[in-house]
């Protein structure tokens, strides 16, 4: 099986010898996809929708992984016993709701979380600052004609108040991804038409996109 770029760099992100929940899972590629390639041995498929989960009980049962990953209809968290699992994986939804699954699972200091929010991936953000994560890794991932944010973070207790540049580039570091940038200050040039004020992030941005080109002579 071969993984798309988004679905390969969150695979990537999952520590080898982990136990793995991945929170819609849609048709469960990675769990599959890490166990055939031994980075783990045991993986829980969520998704909140049946139709979605039935197609990763097809591939799981097609691959004879019956016993290695176990598919689980659930709401976010809701159903996922946290003492078995170590790396959580939220990926392919909103931030919004990414933030509103992490709220409510309760105590996740002793996890590794892996998200890939497909919009308002500064509120996933958000949610990690000031619930006392640090973010370790965060970068912008090209596929298919789309541009996607994906980051990994564990508890450290540090919990921060942030403004919005924190919130809008976190823990970027490669600002090369000029076609991401240029969408992302488009919209908020547009929300800055309709009252708000996001003047520090567009500048912020700018300069890095500035010094990113300076790099590059």
């Amino acid at each position: 099986m071969k993984l798309t770029k988004r679905l390969q760099a969150c695979a990537d992100l999952v520590r080898p010898g982990s136990r793995l929940a991945d929170i819609g899972c849609d048709h469960g590629y990675v769990p599959v996809w890490l166990i055939q390639n031994g980075k783990i041995k045991h993986a829980i498929a969520a998704d909140i929708n049946s139709g979605p989960l039935a197609s990763c009980r097809a591939l799981v049962e097609n691959c004879r992984l019956g016993s290695s990953v176990t598919c689980v209809l659930s709401d976010g968290l809701q159903n996922i016993p946290l003492s078995e699992v170590d790396d959580i994986l939220i990926a392919g939804m909103g931030g919004e709701l990414i933030a509103d699954i992490l709220d409510a699972a309760g105590d996740l200091s002793d996890k590794h979380l892996i998200l890939n929010p497909m919009t308002h991936p500064e509120l996933a953000r958000r949610w990690l600052y000031t619930n006392g994560f640090t973010v370790q890794s965060d970068c912008i991932i090209a596929d298919g004609g789309h541009h996607y944010s994906i980051m990994d973070a564990v508890y450290t207790g540090v919990y921060e108040e942030v403004n919005d540049v924190r919130c809008f580039l976190g823990e970027i570091s490669d600002f090369s991804d000029s076609e991401y940038f240029a969408h992302l200050l488009h919209y908020l040039k547009n929300k800055e038409k309709g009252g708000a004020d996001y003047s520090a992030v567009i500048a912020a941005i700018e300069g890095k996109i500035d010094d990113n080109c300076k790099e590059s002579l």
